[in-house]
């Protein structure tokens, strides 16, 4: 029967999901993308929306700690997105920095989860040695990551799928900070068990207009 439930939620996701989707794409992103060699996603700003009679079983702390999970979650699932993508001749040939990778980046420049909204993407591209970088902002009233879902699990007792979402999502190009590409969704209904199954979800009408993928 758990076997089922990733399933289960993922169909009830596709038929009964009341959803909200705004696209935009910069005329010139197909041209900019071709110049592009590297990519980097950092990680995204995560607000988990809980009830007030669930915040008064955390410290802000614990729920600082729980949105950084799952902002590093949603940035894992989208490295994980692309490199499938890329193994099946989806994408054309550019490289995505590993996650690792970008954090030790950032971490030498003192730049963390917390101060990372301070920094453009201009500069954090140049940072990170990268041609173009993706970002994003997540809301949940349910955290999606393993790691954030068992933390919340034990503090307040909660478990189970994400009722509703909002991801917005960004891609800037690193020589002028151009706005290439931004994708926001609003999802609502039963989900997928893992950020990995909710970046699927997502992606799968969005990646038709990105540049990097064929359609």
């Amino acid at each position: 029967m758990k076997k089922l439930l990733p399933a289960i939620f993922l169909i009830a996701f596709i038929i009964n999901a009341k959803s909200q989707t705004n696209l935009y794409e910069n005329p010139q992103f197909d041209d900019i993308a071709k110049t592009h060699k590297s990519i980097a996603i950092t990680p995204f700003k995560t607000q988990v929306k809980l009830r007030p009679k669930q915040m008064k079983d955390m410290t802000s702390e614990q729920l600082d700690r729980i949105e950084k999970s799952e902002g590093e979650g949603i940035q894992t699932a989208m490295y994980s997105w692309f490199l499938k993508r890329k193994k099946r001749g989806d994408m054309q040939t550019i490289e995505i920095q590993d996650p690792k990778a970008t954090t030790a980046l950032l971490n030498k420049k003192d730049i963390n989860y917390t101060n990372i909204s301070n920094y453009t993407p201009q500069e954090l591209a140049e940072i990170l040695g990268v041609d173009a970088v993706i970002s994003g902002d997540f809301e949940t009233d349910k955290p999606m990551s393993e790691g954030a879902s068992i933390a919340l699990g034990l503090l307040v007792g909660f478990w189970g799928s994400t009722n509703s979402a909002v991801i917005n999502m960004s891609v800037h190009n690193a020589e002028d900070g151009v706005l290439l590409w931004n994708y926001n969704k609003k999802v609502k209904g039963g989900m997928g068990s893992s950020s990995e199954d909710l970046i699927n979800i997502l992606m799968r009408k969005a990646s038709r207009r990105l540049s990097y993928t064929k359609s």
